[in-house]
């Protein structure tokens, strides 16, 4: 079965720095997919090409067994950047009725998926506060809430937990699993070892490479080590 993103032999040059070489992965519907790698090893790069933002120097993406193209993918994909694009002025909600005017949901719809999001992010409670009171953490949790906010197919999350405490940590990827059993797909890009062990599959990128595209103990067993962390290490050094 084809999956929902299918990258062939993908390719990416800045002047002259090979950012990405040679890229091949597939991520059926209903995966959690990790991609884990150094910092510069072309994760960003990579997922804004998922987006349809960057162009691949050779290659190809295809989404839903069509040829990607960035206006097409945006009603069925939800996306959280590392840093937040939020309006600080605005009130959450009005983060939220903004964004949700954007995937046009209709009246009903929008104020059950508010409702919905924001207490998947623990922060319904604050639905009205400006969110330049916000904390941090409250921002990158109001962030993932719009990446979810029209439910989409696909989800493509960068960092998605940074800054958010452990305990709701755990609860945001009890949703994730749950998004899974209903037929989402996630694709979660981390530094956060434990997160990477809970990732149907991972990718590593090091220096604009996929080593590897395997659950997570097959990776373990591949580099002979008892965590993903250990492996993160190896990557970094070798």
């Amino acid at each position: 079965m084809q999956g929902i993103i299918d990258v062939k032999n993908i390719k990416k040059t800045f002047g002259k720095q090979d950012v990405l070489k040679d890229i091949s992965l597939e991520i059926p519907q209903g995966e959690i997919y990790g991609l884990i790698g150094p910092s510069g090893s072309g994760k960003t790069t990579l997922v804004k090409m998922l987006l349809g933002l960057e162009s691949p120097g050779s290659g190809t993406i295809r989404f839903k067994g069509e040829s990607l193209k960035a206006g097409s993918v945006y009603a069925s994909v939800g996306y959280m950047a590392q840093s937040d694009a939020l309006y600080t002025e605005l009130t959450a909600k009005e983060n939220l009725n903004f964004f949700a005017a954007l995937y046009s949901l209709k009246k009903k719809e929008k104020e059950d998926r508010i409702k919905i999001v924001m207490e998947t992010v623990d922060l319904l409670d604050h639905l009205h506060k400006p969110v330049a009171l916000y904390s941090g953490g409250m921002k990158r949790r109001l962030s993932l809430a719009i990446a979810l906010l029209h439910d989409p197919e696909v989800l493509i999350l960068d960092e998605p937990t940074v800054g958010i405490d452990p305990v709701l940590r755990k609860q945001i990827w009890e949703r994730f699993q749950e998004l899974k059993t209903k037929g989402r797909t996630l694709l979660i890009t981390t530094h956060v070892m434990d997160e990477a062990e809970r990732c149907d599959r991972l990718g590593l990128l090091r220096d604009g490479r996929l080593l590897g595209s395997e659950a997570p103990a097959v990776i373990k067993e591949k580099y002979g080590v008892s965590s993903i962390e250990e492996v993160f290490l190896s990557t970094e050094v070798n």
